[in-house]
């Protein structure tokens, strides 16, 4: 049987990325393996994890990346955008990890960004970076609540058809209800990074 495994915000931890992959019986070939998004930020490594996935996906078409509100600040600031907010959200460390304010971001991680997605689905769960918003089709949720949307949706009990797989609010153990799993365990600060197994509902962490 086929598993997937959904990895928690990583935020530049690259160590802890990395002694993840190395605990999980990830199989490239049979297994999907899916990056909840905030992969950038607060880290000291922003720019090896980058690295990191897109050389998984050289050996693997079963890895799915989602986009965290962090990559969506990243990419404002590429264009120029929203500099300030996105040097107040830990933005700083992501270009130190690059060479420092200045230095060139390579061609193929600004790909990488472009190429993240908003959302999956499939059969028996949802994910994305954020949340949902209540009574809203998939399709047409606002991409500002997939990426940024807190505590309306992780207090609600609203059912979306299917449970949600999230990150984006670092919480001390992952989060688990009938509508709603939260896989953001805080690595950057201080806690773990966690990969949730799935049709097991087995959680690994490091």
């Amino acid at each position: 049987m086929s598993r997937l495994f959904a990895i928690g915000d990583v935020h530049g931890c690259l160590r802890k990325l990395e002694a993840l992959l190395a605990m999980i019986d990830w199989r490239p070939e049979e297994d999907t393996l899916l990056f909840i998004g905030d992969y950038v930020d607060r880290g000291d490594e922003s720019a090896g994890v980058i690295d990191q996935v897109i050389n998984l996906r050289l050996f693997s078409d079963r890895i799915v990346c989602l986009m965290g509100n962090h990559e969506k600040l990243f990419l404002d600031y590429l264009e120029g955008r929203n500099v300030r907010l996105f040097l107040m959200n830990g933005g700083g460390s992501t270009l130190d990890s690059y060479g420092g304010q200045g230095a060139a971001i390579p061609k193929s991680h600004r790909e990488f960004l472009a190429s993240l997605l908003p959302y999956y689905e499939t059969e028996s769960h949802i994910f994305v970076h954020a949340g949902l918003r209540d009574g809203v089709a998939l399709a047409e949720q606002d991409p500002k609540d997939l990426f940024w949307i807190r505590d309306e949706f992780i207090t609600s009990e609203y059912d979306h058809g299917k449970p949600v797989v999230f990150g984006h609010t670092p919480l001390p153990r992952p989060l688990v209800r009938p509508n709603k799993i939260g896989i953001d365990t805080g690595a950057v600060f201080g806690g773990t990074l966690t990969c949730l197994e799935l049709p097991a509902m087995k959680f690994h962490s490091v």
